[in-house]
């Protein structure tokens, strides 16, 4: 999985004014990040409101990212959910001839035990023809994943290669890192402390503001990699102020700002979601324009 070192980007999924998928911007998109320079590109994560778009649409996003990235870099698709039959159903059926791996997320609002968790992963990488990248974002899920109950399923299943860990929790981040088994990736699923996570002996991150600014965030995870530390943190501290921003009122509407700012897509998120006010709008569009500038 040497492939899946370094940055990877949770893809948006732009929508026109009328709220119907971009096709087009994606494509945009695909080749802006691609272009500046990241490791692999995440389809269908949170980050692409996939709770939002119906079956048919997921498709569309699935095909247009495909012959977008026209086989440049590894693709990852996500495949997750709290109803296990569900997950397991279209993990047997989908066709990943496109994907490397898929990313699923540690089941939400259910609140299982970690008995629980580790049997719905356990019933997840058997279906699976292809390896699975753990997701633990418990802001989201109501519910941790343990070091302990990772570390059970990496040693379980070899094709468990990796967990995208966002609890922003770096001690046990570290736990993680300590106690995997040789090639399992501890990925950072937090812009903020993935510097620190790398340095720490992450793998990387899959990153939302790697996605606004692929060639800066890129970059410092490269050094980071390198244990280039200095030049590293120089690239965190300018992008720092970015990420407290893109975050403030809710992803993906943060960095949605940050695509319009750039000529990308429009901003458009779906309900619930609502676009950022007039305010932090204005000082996305700063920083975007020093930083571009």
């Amino acid at each position: 999985m040497q492939s899946l070192i370094g940055t990877g980007v949770a893809l948006v999924t732009p929508f026109k004014k009328d709220f119907s998928v971009d096709t087009e911007a994606l494509t945009r998109i695909v080749n802006y990040v691609v272009e500046g320079g990241v490791e692999y590109l995440v389809v269908l994560g949170t980050t692409g409101e996939s709770a939002t778009l119906s079956h048919d649409e997921k498709e569309l996003v699935i095909k247009t990212v495909i012959e977008a990235n026209n086989g440049r870099l590894p693709l990852v698709l996500g495949v997750g959910g709290n109803n296990t039959h569900k997950v397991v159903e279209e993990l047997k059926t989908r066709d990943f001839s496109a994907f490397q791996a898929v990313l699923s997320v540690s089941p939400y609002y259910n609140k299982p035990t970690q008995e629980g968790i580790y049997q719905h992963f356990k019933a997840v990488a058997e279906a699976s023809p292809i390896p699975v990248i753990l997701y633990n974002v418990p802001g989201r899920t109501a519910s941790n994943m343990a070091p302990s109950t990772v570390i059970r399923l990496a040693n379980d299943f070899k094709n468990v290669i990796g967990i995208k860990e966002a609890a922003g929790d770096i001690v046990q981040a570290m736990k993680l890192i300590q106690h995997k088994p040789e090639g399992f990736l501890v990925i950072s699923g937090d812009d903020m402390i993935t510097l620190p996570m790398v340095l720490a002996g992450g793998s990387g991150v899959i990153s939302v503001i790697g996605e606004g600014f692929p060639k800066e965030f890129s970059e410092m995870v490269r050094l980071g990699l390198e244990r280039k530390v200095d030049e590293a943190y120089k690239l965190h501290y300018l992008l720092a102020d970015s990420i407290d921003m893109i975050f403030e009122q809710g992803n993906p509407a943060g960095i949605k700002a940050v695509f319009k700012s750039l000529g990308l897509s429009e901003d458009t998120v779906r309900l619930p979601l609502v676009n950022v006010n007039e305010d932090l709008a204005k000082r996305i569009d700063d920083f975007v324009k020093k930083i571009v500038n």
